[in-house]
Formats: structure tokens, C-alpha cells, sequence
């Protein structure tokens, strides 16, 4: 997919960041360092985490489910190393002197190939498709049970559906107060047959999954820059692919946060979350990976969270994040 096609399907953004934007959906690399970050307030990565039985180890009240999560640690997630020719053709001399002595001939499969195209395919839906428009996705109301082969990944905003969602029995999640795109393959928070803790990566390696729901992005508003955050949330959804390539991942857009929440100057602010959620957006190709922005169902008339529906500017309350869940239910994909 080209960096045309990415705007096309998620709009253009602030005008600042549009350069920068196209280098890093052509293949821009951004060195992360490591050692950078804001630090996790309580000193711990895997504090507060959410096993993935459902169980908690964060005292929730019942109008919410913990402190505003400002920090996190940041982990360089691996650089992507290419190969190439070096005719730059992609083909070998010996290759290409093959492919010229076939030509005219009927390679041998083509007979294969054009039966199974004749007899309806036992190809998968869209097997040749690489993207999508936005608009061109048909959602599926379903029921809890399609999320029983889901998992659910994610801060302590995913923490809220775990605890408020309904779905601890049927889904599987894998969810810490805290955790940050940098950090969500090292992060211990997943259940080992041991009774123990393993990392996201094991668990990931070690069980399947038919959806996996992605939803971070709030920690890391004070960590590095837009095209570190971007760069890295790239890395993370080809790595889910390579470790569940079966799967269908959903990347949930950053949910806001109230307008007086916004206004304070820090760094957590609802323009910063807008330009991060155009590249989200951009990320998703609408095949294999779907792009869900709950945000127009949870603001009021100023475009920050509703302050109803809150109880410390950036966190549902427990009794509405049924708003969340019911708007999942509702952008489901079923392939066939």
C-alpha cells in the first residue's frame, strides 16, 4: 500500500505532520533508543496487570478502574532488515536466463491453478486483495460469544472492559495498567500453565487466536515524538501477524480525553491524540487489519470525552463502558 492509498483511506492530517507521515508508511525507519521514556509511576511493568483468566490485581471502585495512567517505559521493538539484488532487478542471472527459456511454455501447475479457479476456489476471501478502502468494509452485529476466540491486548483502559465488559469468562486478555506499544512483547502479564506470569510474546507463541483486539496509545503521549509512536506501532502489528497470522487485528483508536483534561498543558491532550489516531488509521489495511474509532460515540459538542462519563477526565466509568463494548459488537468482521 502506498502512502496515497493511507491517506486516502484515513484522511489528511495536520499539515505539519503530512511530510514526515508518507516517509514512515514508505518504509522510513526511526531508530528508537531504548533507555528513553517517562518511566512507570509505580515502578513496575507488570503492576496492576490482568491475567489472562480474569483476573485482577487492581483494586477498582465502582465508578472506575484506577489512577490517570500518564507514564510508561518505552522498548524499541526490533528494526525490519531487507534484502535486495545486486542488479537491483530482484531476479538472478541465472534466473532471469531460466525465466526467457520457459517463456511460451505452459509452466507446470497452471493447469492446477486455473481448475481451482474454475471450480469456486478453496482460496480464502480477499487471499489476493493487500487493501482496502475504509468504506468498502461490511461490519457484523454479533454476539459475546464471537469474542471467545478473541484477545484482548492493551492499558488500563482495556483493563475497564475487562473488568466492566462482561467478557472475563469468555475472552482472553492480556491487559496491564500501564503498559505502551513499547513495551507489549516483554510485558509479563499473561498467564502461564505454571500459575506463574509469561511475557505477551510467549503467550502469543504458545496459543492461538481468530481476533486480536489492540488498543494503546495513551502512555505514550509523553514518550518520544509521533513518528517514534508510529514507527513502532507498525513494527507491532507485523510482528502479531507473524506470530498469529490467522488472526484478524482490530488497532481501537486512542480514546479522548475530556476537554478540561486537555486544556491543563501537560502532555496529554486531545490534539496529540487525534494526529496519532490518523496514523493508526493509516496503518490498518482493511483485509486482514481494521481501523475502530469508538471516540464519536463517547464526546460531547466541544470533541472531548463526555465528562459523564468519566470520573477522573480519562478512564470510563465502569457502568458505561458498555457504550465501548456494544459499538465492538457492532464493527465486527465475519469472513466467510
Amino acid at each position: 500500500m502506498t502512502a496515497t492509498d493511507s491517506w486516502a483511506a484515513a484522511g489528511e492530517p495536520a499539515g505539519e505532520i503530512r511530510d514526515w507521515l508518507e516517509g514512515v508508511f514508505q518504509g522510513k525507519d526511526e531508530t528508537v533508543d531504548p533507555e528513553e521514556g517517562i518511566g512507570n509511576s509505580s515502578g513496575t511493568q507488570g503492576e496492576n496487570e490482568v491475567s489472562s483468566t480474569g483476573s485482577t490485581e487492581e483494586t477498582v471502585s465502582s465508578e472506575g478502574m484506577g489512577d490517570t495512567e500518564e507514564t510508561g517505559d518505552t522498548e524499541e521493538t526490533g528494526n525490519t532488515e531487507g534484502t535486495g539484488d545486486t542488479d537491483g532487478s530482484g531476479l538472478s542471472q541465472e534466473g532471469t536466463q531460466e525465466a526467457s527459456a520457459s517463456e511460451g511454455e505452459n509452466p507446470e501447475g497452471t493447469e492446477a491453478a486455473e481448475e481451482t479457479q474454475e471450480s469456486g476456489g478453496e482460496t480464502e476471501p480477499f487471499a489476493d486483495v493487500t487493501y482496502r478502502n475504509p468504506e468498502d468494509v461490511v461490519y457484523t452485529t454479533v454476539e459475546d460469544d464471537y469474542f471467545s476466540d478473541a484477545v484482548f491486548i492493551g492499558d488500563s483502559r482495556m483493563v475497564g472492559m475487562h473488568d466492566y465488559g462482561g467478557m472475563e469468562d469468555i475472552s482472553t486478555f492480556y491487559v496491564s495498567k500501564g503498559l505502551t506499544i513499547f513495551k507489549i512483547f516483554t510485558a509479563e502479564i499473561a498467564d502461564a500453565p505454571d500459575g506463574g506470569k509469561i511475557t505477551v510474546e510467549q503467550a502469543l507463541t504458545e496459543n492461538r487466536f481468530a481476533k486480536i483486539y489492540l488498543e494503546v496509545g495513551i502512555n505514550e503521549m509523553g514518550t518520544g515524538d509521533l513518528e517514534r509512536f508510529l514507527n513502532t506501532y507498525q513494527d507491532v502489528v507485523d510482528h502479531l501477524q507473524e506470530l498469529q497470522p490467522d488472526a484478524i487485528i482490530y488497532l481501537q483508536a486512542i480514546m479522548k480525553v475530556t476537554t478540561e483534561r486537555s486544556n491543563k498543558g501537560d502532555y496529554i491532550n486531545n490534539q496529540g491524540i487525534e494526529d496519532r489516531n490518523v496514523g493508526i488509521a493509516a496503518i490498518a489495511d482493511n483485509v486482514k487489519t481494521y481501523y475502530l474509532d469508538v471516540n464519536p460515540l463517547v464526546v460531547d459538542e466541544d470533541g472531548g470525552l463526555n465528562p459523564d462519563y468519566t470520573y477522573d477526565g480519562v478512564h470510563l466509568k465502569g457502568k458505561h463502558v458498555v457504550i465501548w463494548k456494544d459499538f465492538l459488537k457492532e464493527h465486527a468482521v465475519v469472513l466467510d
